[in-house]
């Protein structure tokens, strides 16, 4: 038999095999890889290995594939190898070889769904190592098995239809996974639905999963959500299954219509008042809460023709809430019979049925109250003349009271009067001023003023209208207006400056103010002659000469008069003082006395003054220079002419005094001339000397040189000891007392600390000149 045929039937009965899997032992093909056979025309160099199959999952380990030989070298000459994934590649050891025979075992279990295919290199040496054959190729196939259930891709299925959706609609779709061959039985699913209870309304395509309905009748306020249990089967539906949940919820549509749960309601309101609820109006709808099919909209068809009525929803009942938006008066009308109807927000279906109560009557009985007075015209206002006198009427501030069916009495009061400038008449309202509103009033607005009037019933409890006047106070003009400034200076030659500016102003508001109207008094005629005035503005006006006139100072007079009706005129009087002027327009320094003379001093008088204060001083100069010989001529006669007297320093020094109220020190003259003393016998001077004191011993004999002055000294203070008629008053102690009355504080707070900081030395600059230095050192800066 031909070689290539026996092969490729060896090769054939072994893929065979393992796939049928044949009970028994079974026979091993032998495949000759490299088997060469002659053909004619060519020479054929290898064969193609068909590709060898085995099952998954096979357990009979080690299981035979293949055998392979070479036919070069006789049985036993021969090493064989194999190589690639499943060898020595991960995973390894799933496939091995007899090095001898060329045998091929499986060695471990296969699982296609993780590696459908080996593809191995075969080997032949000889036993020195060396390549008989070329490396062939060897492809194992693993043969599916049926091991895989099928996998939902999730365990519930979520749908959304609309209710009353027709026939055919689609919901949504199962989906589910096979891991075996999809090539084979082993993966072609089929889905059904094992349970969706009754009626059935869906049904699913057993080839994509697809769910949708079959039937009319889906009503979402019979049954809202629908629970299906699906199930997937391989096999074509004949093999393993699993199953899954699908959950379908019915959307709402607005096929109920809205009604009221009762035909008429009544309800009951208080007059005057607005803002306020008067009931609720219950309705019913079965369509889902919350959504636009089931909230509610309320009108009112009859009932209410001024608009003083509406109705709102209750977003969490759904109930229409009635309420007041403008005041109801009860004398008008006592009750109110409306007519609402309600429908939802959404439209309705077509074809949904009407609601039976689609509509209701609501009656609205009013309750009387006492009510407010009102003003009829509020706020009131009115104009007066500024400046009108106490008593002038200002308007009828009146009110009425809307209680037609009571009789009740108003009475007028002021709420609000700032200025306390007009008076209300309790019983009519009549106001009228009582007293006159001065123009700079901080309580006037832009020329208004504002007051409130209260107008009250005497009913229980009274009730209170609030009304405001307003008053419009009038310009009057009852001011001239006035020169700002009243003196100036002007230049001698007419060309020479810019001449005076002259400004006014006036107190009155425009219009009786502003554009102003300078003139030249009309009085003085000839004023005219050598002067001239020009408006610049409406407010200021130019003064010029026409002529040079002498200089010095000029008095003119101006006639003002402003725009107001009637005009309001004044004239006044203005000084003007003509000097020379430079090139810049300026008076020169020379003419101050002239201008000076504008004060009211001319130059006669002021040299009367100067005359005076010269004649003065040259009476004084000979009174003081007799005065000072004289004292020259006593200090000449006392200790030679000693001009230094130490005795001087040290009694300046060291006097201290009877205090700020003891101005008068001890004379050095006394010791210096101490024959003159018995002589003067007068009182004592200082305050601590009793006037009883009698005068003083005979003098004793003056010292011969100043270096015997505290011999002196001490003498004295020791005869003045044993005087028995003499008091200690001159003595020591005289040194100790201070006097009393002084007005600056006493001394002590200098030394009560230990330290400057804690001591406020202000005081010191209270105290007058004497301690003026003590402040400059310790006194705050």
């Amino acid at each position: 038999m031909d070689v290539a045929l026996l092969l490729a039937l060896g090769l054939l009965a072994q893929s065979l095999g393992p796939s049928l899997g044949v009970p028994g032992r079974r026979r091993l093909s032998t495949l000759y890889p490299w088997h060469r056979a002659v053909v004619s025309g060519r020479v054929r160099r290898a064969w193609v290995i068909p590709p060898i199959s085995v099952s998954e999952n096979h357990k009979r380990l080690p299981y035979p594939l293949v055998q392979i030989k070479s036919d070069k070298q006789p049985l036993g000459s021969v090493i064989y190898s194999i190589q690639g994934p499943g060898v020595d590649e991960e995973p390894q050891g799933v496939f091995s070889i007899d090095k001898f025979t060329g045998k091929v075992f499986l060695n471990a279990m296969l699982d296609r769904e993780k590696t459908d295919r080996f593809r191995l290199r075969a080997f032949a040496l000889d036993l020195g190592g060396a390549t008989l054959e070329e490396p062939t190729d060897l492809e194992i196939v693993v043969v599916d098995q049926n091991d895989n259930r099928p996998v939902f891709r999730q365990e519930a299925f979520m749908g959304r239809v609309l209710e009353g959706a027709v026939p055919g609609t689609y919901v949504t779709r199962a989906e589910a996974t096979d891991a075996d061959d999809p090539e084979t039985d082993n993966a072609a699913l089929r889905y059904s639905i094992l349970e969706q209870g009754s009626p059935q309304l869906f049904s699913i395509d057993e080839h994509t999963g697809d769910i949708r309905t079959v039937q009319v009748g889906l009503d979402r306020e019979v049954v809202a959500v629908y629970n299906l249990t699906l199930q997937v089967a391989d096999m074509s539906g004949d093999g393993l299954t699993a199953t899954a949940s699908a959950i379908i919820t019915l959307e709402d549509v607005n096929d109920n219509a809205p009604g009221f749960t009762q035909d008429e309601f009544f309800m009951e309101v208080t007059e005057a008042v607005s803002g306020v609820d008067v009931g609720r109006l219950e309705v019913q709808d079965r369509d889902l809460p919350g959504s636009p099919n089931w909230a509610a909209r309320f009108t009112i068809l009859e009932g209410d023709p001024n608009g003083q009525f509406t109705i709102r929803t209750d977003p969490k009942t759904n109930e229409g809430v009635l309420s007041v938006v403008k005041p109801l008066d009860y004398e008008s009308c006592e009750q109110y019979d409306l007519r609402v109807a309600v429908q939802n927000e959404a439209p309705l279906q077509a074809a949904a049925p009407r609601a039976e109560r689609g509509q209701a009557r609501v009656s609205v009985r009013v309750q009387d109250v006492n009510e407010a007075p009102v003003f009829q015209e509020n706020p009131l206002r009115t104009s007066l003349p500024e400046g009108v006198l106490p008593g002038t009427p200002v308007a009828t501030f009146s009110a009425q009271d809307p209680d037609t069916e009571q009789l009740q009495r108003l009475s007028y009061s002021k709420d609000y009067d700032p200025e306390d400038w007009l008076q209300v008449d309790r019983a009519t309202g009549r106001v009228q001023t009582q007293r006159v509103l001065s123009p700079a009033s901080p309580f006037l607005k832009d020329g208004w003023y504002r007051a409130i009037i209260l107008a009250c019933d005497d009913a229980s409890p009274p009730r209170t209208a609030t009304g405001t006047l307003s008053v419009e106070i009038l310009e009057v003009n009852d001011h001239a207006p006035e020169l700002s400034l009243r003196s100036g200076s002007v230049c001698s030659e007419p060309g020479q400056g810019s001449g005076l500016l002259l400004g006014a102003t006036d107190e009155d508001l425009p219009p009786h103010g502003a554009p102003f109207h300078f003139q030249l008094s009309p009085r003085v005629p000839e004023l005219t002659q050598n002067w001239s005035l020009s408006q610049i503005n409406v407010s200021h006006a130019q003064l010029r000469l026409r002529h040079q006139v002498r200089e010095g100072l000029h008095r003119l007079s101006l006639l003002l008069r402003d725009s107001g009706q009637p005009p309001q005129q004044r004239e006044q009087p203005l000084n003007v003082t003509v000097c020379r002027c430079g090139k810049d327009g300026a008076c020169l320094p020379g003419a101050t006395a002239r201008r000076a003379g504008g004060a009211g001093i001319s130059l006669g008088a002021l040299v009367i003054v100067l005359a005076s204060v010269i004649l003065l001083l040259l009476l004084a100069l000979p009174v003081a220079l007799v005065a000072r010989s004289r004292q020259q001529s006593g200090d000449k006669g006392f200790l030679h002419g000693l001009q230094d007297d130490l005795r001087d320093n040290i009694l300046n020094y060291d006097e201290q005094g009877g205090g700020e109220e003891d101005q008068d020190a001890y004379d050095i003259n006394q010791l210096r001339h101490p024959t003159e003393l018995a002589a003067l016998c007068r009182p004592p001077v200082r305050r601590d000397a009793p006037f009883s004191r009698g005068c003083p011993q005979a003098p004793r004999v003056l010292p011969s040189s100043p270096a015997n002055i505290a011999d002196f000294i001490n003498d004295g203070l020791e005869v003045a000891d044993s005087d028995p008629s003499v008091p200690p008053y001159d003595t020591a102690l005289i040194y100790d007392y201070e006097g009393d009355g002084s007005v600056a504080g006493t001394l002590s707070s200098i030394l009560s600390s230990l330290g400057d900081e804690d001591q406020d030395y202000s005081c010191l600059w209270d105290w007058g000149p004497r301690f003026a230095r003590l402040a400059d050192l310790y006194g705050p800066p």
